[in-house]
C-alpha cells in the first residue's frame, strides 16, 4: 500500500512538471548469449552492428555479472534485486513468489507504462507489474516490439522488458539475419573442433545476430520519435551460451553478461568501464532515475554514477550462484579483483551443463570424443567426477578459467579472503544447503567401455524438493552481503 501511495504521489508531480523529466527504459534480454559473442566485445565473426553502435555511443561494461547462469532464476533475480535464494524462486521452472516486489511494478504505480514482451519464464500471461505481457512473435520472439514503441500512450514515460529466444537452441534460420560459414567459426578451447560443432556455432551466432536485427528496428523507432535521447538502453543476456561449460556454469562463459548501456542524456562521454556491477543493480539503477526510493527488498546497488563517470566503483566484490537446473547443483562464486572463486557444495557427482534431449550436437560431439580417448585436458572438465570442491583464477591471465590455483601458495591470501567473503555472504543473506534437494529429472549420460550411454528421458518434470535458502526464510531476508573487500 505504502508503494502505490507513493507512486500517486510521484506521477502527480511529473505530470506537473512535464513525463519528459523522467527517462524512458528499455531493457533487451537475449536468451542464453555470453558476454564476448557480441561485436563491440571484440569477437571478430558474430556481427551485431546495432549492439555494436550502442556501445560506441554509450557505456561497454566489461565485468557484468549474473547471479546465476540459468533461465527463469536469472530472470526473476533482474526484476527483483535479489539473489535467487532470496527471491524464492532459486531453481530452473520456478514461479516467482506473489509476495515478492518486481521493480517494474513501482514504475507503474509512479506513472510508467510497462511492456514485457517475449520469453516471461517468470509468472503467467497477468502480472502488476506490466500493464501488458505479450509472446513476441516470431522464431525468436522479438516482431512485436517496434509496434510496443509506436503504440505507447504518448504522455507517459515507458519501461519495456524486451525478452528474446534468440539464441536458445534449437536454431531457426531466418531473412533477418546473415548465415555463418562453418569455416570461419571460433573453436572455444574447452569445445573439439570438428565439423558438427563449428555447423551447430553457426547456428547461435545466426540467432544472436538476429536479436541484434531487433534491437536496430526498436533504436530506429525511437530515434524517429524523437525519444532517444532520454531513453536508457541496457542489452544483457540472462545466461551464457548453450553450450559445454557455459550455460549453467560459474566460469564467465556462463555467468558474465554483456550489459550496454545507451543513455546520452547521461553518458557525455562514450567509454568503457572496468567497474565491477551485479545484475541486481539494475532494479535501483531504474529507480532511482525515476525518483523512486528503493525498497528494502532489493539488494542491488545503482550504477548511475557509473554512468557518469566510468572509474567510479560501486561494488568490490560480486557474488553468483548455480542451483539446480536439470542436475542437482549447489555452487557459489565470488569475483573480487582479478579473482574468481567458486566452492563446489555437491563435488561428488559430475557438474553437467545440460541444455536439451534431443538438440545438443557440440556437447554431444564432446562427449563422443571424451568417449574415444581423444579429448585434451582442456576440453575434460565437464566429465570431472568428482569435481574439484574449490576452484581460484585469475581472470585477466586466465580468461577461460582452466588453470586453478587453489593449491598454488603464490594465492594463498586471495583463496582466503575467498573463503570469507563467501561464508560471509552466506550467512547475511541466509543461503544453505537443502537436506532434501532436488533430485536429478533423469539419469545423466554417462561413458562405459568407451561407449556412451545416453541420458534418460524424463516422463515427467520432477516437482522440486527443498530449494537454498528456504530453511533460513531467505525470502524475507533483504541483506545484501558485502559489498566492499
Amino acid at each position: 500500500m505504502k508503494f502505490k501511495i507513493l507512486g500517486f504521489l510521484l506521477s502527480v508531480a511529473f505530470n506537473l512538471l512535464g513525463s519528459s523529466e523522467r527517462p524512458n527504459i528499455i531493457f533487451f534480454i537475449a536468451d542464453d548469449v555470453s558476454q564476448d559473442d557480441f561485436g563491440c566485445y571484440g569477437h571478430p565473426v558474430i556481427k551485431t552492428p546495432h549492439i555494436d553502435s550502442l556501445s560506441a555511443n554509450g557505456m561497454r561494461f566489461d565485468n557484468a555479472y549474473l547471479t546465476t547462469s540459468s533461465c527463469s532464476p536469472s530472470r526473476c533475480s533482474i526484476i527483483t534485486g535479489r539473489y535467487p535464494h532470496n527471491t524464492g524462486a532459486p531453481e530452473l521452472h520456478v514461479r516467482l513468489p506473489q509476495q515478492q516486489v518486481r521493480f517494474p511494478e513501482l514504475l507503474r504505480e509512479a506513472g510508467y507504462y510497462t511492456v514485457l514482451s517475449g520469453k516471461n519464464h517468470m509468472f503467467g500471461n497477468k502480472d502488476r507489474a506490466f500493464d501488458r505481457i505479450t509472446g513476441g512473435g516470431g522464431p525468436g520472439k522479438e516482431e512485436d516490439w517496434v509496434r510496443h514503441v509506436k503504440d505507447r500512450p504518448k504522455d507517459k514515460p515507458f519501461f519495456f522488458w524486451f525478452a528474446s529466444t534468440d539464441a536458445h537452441r534449437a536454431w531457426s534460420i531466418t531473412k533477418e539475419a546473415p548465415k555463418y560459414d562453418p569455416r570461419d567459426v571460433i573453436i572455444p578451447p574447452y569445445l573439439v573442433d570438428t565439423a558438427i560443432t563449428r555447423e551447430d556455432l553457426t547456428g547461435y551466432y545466426h540467432e544472436v545476430s538476429r536479436f541484434d536485427y531487433y534491437i536496430g528496428l526498436v533504436t530506429a523507432e525511437l530515434k524517429k520519435q524523437g525519444v532517444l535521447e532520454n531513453t536508457m538502453i541496457v542489452v544483457a543476456a540472462d545466461n551464457g551460451s548453450p553450450f559445454p561449460r557455459c550455460k549453467s556454469r560459474m566460469y564467465d562463459s556462463g555467468i558474465k553478461t554483456p550489459w550496454v548501456v545507451h543513455f546520452p542524456e547521461v553518458i557525455k562521454n562514450p567509454a568503457v568501464t572496468q567497474s565491477l556491477i551485479s545484475v541486481i543493480d539494475l532494479s535501483a539503477t531504474c529507480l532511482e532515475l525515476a525518483g523512486i526510493k528503493s525498497p528494502e527488498s532489493i539488494q542491488g546497488r545503482s550504477f548511475l554514477p557509473i554512468l557518469k563517470t566510468p572509474e567510479t566503483t560501486i561494488r568490490e566484490v560480486v557474488f553468483a550462484e548455480h542451483n539446480w537446473h536439470v542436475y542437482r547443483n549447489h555452487e557459489r562464486m565470488v569475483r573480487f579483483g582479478h579473482y574468481l572463486y567458486i566452492k563446489n557444495n555437491y563435488p561428488n557427482q559430475p557438474n553437467l551443463c545440460y541444455e536439451s534431449d534431443d538438440h545438443y550436437p557440440a556437447g554431444e560431439e564432446l562427449w563422443k570424443a571424451h568417449a574415444a580417448g581423444k579429448t585434451q585436458p582442456d576440453q575434460q572438465q565437464v566429465f570431472a567426477n568428482p569435481c574439484p570442491p574449490e576452484e581460484l583464477f585469475q581472470v585477466k591471465k586466465d580468461p577461460h578459467q582452466l588453470s586453478n590455483l587453489v593449491s598454488d601458495e603464490k594465492h594463498q591470501k586471495a583463496l582466503k579472503r575467498a573463503r570469507a567473503l563467501l561464508s560471509k555472504w552466506t550467512k547475511q543473506t541466509g543461503d544453505s544447503i537443502p537436506d532434501n534437494p532436488t533430485p536429478n529429472r533423469h539419469d545423466p549420460p554417462r561413458i562405459e567401455n568407451g561407449k556412451i550411454l545416453p541420458a534418460g528421458k524424463a516422463k515427467t518434470r520432477n516437482p522440486h524438493a527443498e530449494m537454498p535458502g528456504a530453511s533460513h526464510n531467505a525470502f524475507k531476508i533483504n541483506h545484501s552481503g558485502p559489498i566492499k573487500l
